[in-house]
């Protein structure tokens, strides 16, 4: 189903499936990341809900809480973004130690081409889109890779759809350029957590 028409990413808050159809597979992502290859199969499978809820606190912060669900009963964490450019850390049970910080940020600021293209207008509050990064906390887990990500609106296949672009290097340098698209639904989901491959406590 599309976005409603006047949504802007100024309140993102709804509920949304993950379209596989219309998704890029990020299974190498998750491999690289150190996800176990019996998650990623179950991921694989299941059907990906997002329940958000934007809006900001007493001092005028925006605050991007996602809770996750998944069909097939995967234990998981919910993302919460804080647009304040402050580095927040988050323990998780698949990723290990991840740190992360998010903001609203000029196309013109943002590094790598994949992040800024094909964005409708709806997808910039002020001139300024969503801009996301993590990493892993290589100190302790061990692990090395960063992802960071765009959030917003584009047409596709004739139709106004919430997406993410998503720019992720592996520990050997890999380089992964990946877009997620979701469909808007108002539909009740079911509770049961997974976790996104890059996630911000708060």
């Amino acid at each position: 189903m599309a976005a409603p028409g006047d949504m802007t990413t100024r309140d993102i808050s709804g509920k949304y499936i993950m379209n596989k159809s219309l998704s890029d597979d990020n299974d190498e992502i998750l491999r690289l990341q150190g996800v176990s290859w019996f998650t990623r199969k179950a991921i694989a499978m299941a059907t990906l809900y997002l329940s958000v809820k934007h809006y900001k606190d007493d001092s005028g912060v925006e605050h991007v809480d996602i809770e996750q669900t998944l069909t097939g009963g995967i234990k998981g964490t919910n993302e919460y973004r804080t647009l304040d450019w402050t580095e927040r850390s988050h323990e998780d049970h698949v990723f290990g130690p991840v740190i992360g910080k998010s903001r609203r940020v000029p196309l013109t600021e943002v590094e790598h081409d994949w992040l800024k293209k094909d964005w409708l207008d709806e997808s910039l509050v002020d001139g300024a889109i969503i801009f996301t990064t993590a990493k892993s906390d290589t100190e302790k887990s061990g692990r090395t890779w960063s992802a960071q990500q765009t959030w917003g609106f584009e047409q596709i296949n004739g139709e106004k759809r919430y997406t993410r672009h998503v720019f992720f290097q592996g520990p050997n340098g890999e380089l992964i350029q990946v877009r997620l698209v979701y469909d808007y639904s108002e539909h009740k989901v079911v509770r049961c957590l997974i976790p996104p491959f890059n996630t911000e406590d708060s």
